[in-house]
């Protein structure tokens, strides 16, 4: 007998699957919650009567949604409401080049991309080792020919930045340039600095002088039996011993808390961490970094090293505000105007400095021709008379943006802190309020400064109003 025309073949599939036939599967409520769930649920496509995971080729229905069924249900004709085993339905395939004048089918393709996520790009030897029958070279032509220069399919999925993606290995981070290394500190037994260090000793690289050096004296005269189980003292002495081990293992805790807290936040490079502290002094300042330092304990070194930024970014932008405030007090309006203000305001102090070192010399009184008087300058102008001290720059010093305009002028004038005017001030607030009135003799004694500087604090609060002066 001669083989069949395909044509004839085609028509023998139909007679086969001449409808209507049994459904084997009646079609319940719960099939119909099952395909519910497994359609929210799960990515993959599932057979719509046996719930098996389709792999291609597999049968969907050109008519009902979401109906998909795998080759041996269809050649079944099973149903499953509202599918019916008479509706048009297409075949689902990927053995076919998706790509022209290609050999590589769309579900290679598919593979080759999700192999390629995983592994990372440039990593071709192992992408060849999970996709069968092709190369390396294979590999990378294809993927540079037809995803890179010459890229022809819309809608490609981004690749995930990972180190993996972006290296052929993980990138290993450098805290220090070899070429930038600084000579170990060696500091004396006992000395603060090697208390301060945990007693690590940059030199050996290790811990040479442990925190709490004598801990082990706890436990070097313990014997492990020293006490029988007959002994009336047995329960006590051994209870008393495990005591004794338990306050050893606490500070041996405590050792190795601050070992990772040395290690973890840089401390052994000394030099590194006072020039690190010595940049946030014109934003967090120098005094409020190192009140800081205590809570290196609670955060981690990178996490800690994010709050200083945090606060020395904020600090930036109070200085910005700070500099734009100074500027329209001075009546600047205008960016364009700044450089313009600087120079004016370089040229002005210069001036100034140059002019008070003119004063003070003996030439500039030449008018006063008397020898008496010449000695007279000479005598004031030597090193016999007090000179008037300079203004306190008090720019980015703690409690500053509390001020008042004056109180600024007060600080500056009088070298007097911040921070240390809001506390006196108080102080003296508060005695006003519980005598009524206050004498300067009392400020004084409260303050325990320097008597100008208490007398200028004492007349400009009661210039103010904030403190009543008592007359007799």
């Amino acid at each position: 007998m001669s083989n069949p025309a395909h044509t004839d073949m085609v028509e023998e599939d139909a007679a086969d699957l001449q409808f209507p036939k049994d459904c084997r599967k009646a079609p319940t409520e719960r099939d119909i919650q099952s395909f519910t769930k497994y359609e929210i649920f799960t990515s993959d496509p599932t057979c719509f009567t046996c719930d098996s995971i389709l792999s291609e080729p597999y049968i969907k229905c050109a008519i009902c949604q979401n109906a998909n069924l795998c080759p041996k249900c269809f050649s079944q004709g099973l149903e499953c409401l509202p599918h019916r085993n008479d509706h048009d339905y297409i075949v689902i395939h990927n053995e076919f080049p998706l790509i022209d004048s290609s050999t590589w089918t769309a579900k290679e393709e598919s593979d080759f991309l999700t192999v390629l996520q995983d592994c990372g790009f440039g990593n071709w030897v192992d992408v060849s080792k999970r996709m069968p029958g092709r190369s390396p070279d294979d590999c990378k032509s294809h993927y540079l020919n037809n995803y890179v220069d010459n890229q022809s399919l819309p809608g490609l999925p981004l690749m995930r930045e990972s180190p993996s993606t972006l290296f052929s290995l993980e990138s290993i981070p450098f805290c220090f340039k070899l070429q930038d290394l600084e000579e170990p500190p060696r500091f004396a037994t006992g000395s603060s600095n090697s208390r301060l260090l945990a007693g690590y000793n940059a030199a050996r690289s290790d811990f040479d002088v442990n925190f709490d050096n004598h801990a082990e004296l706890l436990i070097s005269e313990l014997q492990y039996n020293e006490f029988s189980p007959e002994d009336e003292d047995y329960r006590l002495g051994t209870s008393l011993q495990a005591a004794i081990v338990e306050s050893y293992n606490n500070r041996l805790k405590e050792r190795s808390r601050r070992r990772a807290i040395v290690r973890e936040h840089g401390l052994i490079a000394f030099r590194r961490t006072m020039s690190w502290l010595q940049r946030y002094e014109t934003t967090i300042t120098r005094t409020t970094a190192e009140r800081l330092l205590i809570f290196m304990q609670l955060a981690g070194g990178m996490e800690f090293d994010y709050i200083l930024e945090g606060l020395h970014r904020a600090g930036e932008l109070k200085n910005s505000l700070r500099r734009l405030q100074d500027y329209r007090r001075n009546g600047i309006k205008r960016l364009h105007s700044v450089p313009m203000f600087r120079k004016l305001l370089a040229l002005k102090n210069e001036s100034d400095r140059e002019r008070k070192i003119y004063m003070g010399s003996v030439e500039c009184n030449w008018r006063s021709g008397a020898p008496e008087k010449l000695q007279e300058v000479a005598v004031v102008s030597g090193g016999s008379s007090r000179r008037q001290p300079p203004p306190l720059d008090i720019r980015g010093l703690p409690a500053e943006e509390k001020l008042r305009p004056e109180e600024r002028e007060l600080c500056i004038h009088a070298r007097i802190p911040p921070e240390q005017y809001l506390d006196h001030k108080k102080l003296l607030i508060n005695e006003n309020k519980k005598m009524g009135s206050l004498k300067l003799a009392q400020a004084r004694t409260l303050l325990k400064i320097d008597v100008n500087r208490t007398k200028k604090l004492y007349v400009f609060l009661v210039e103010h109003g904030w403190i009543q002066a008592k007359t007799s």
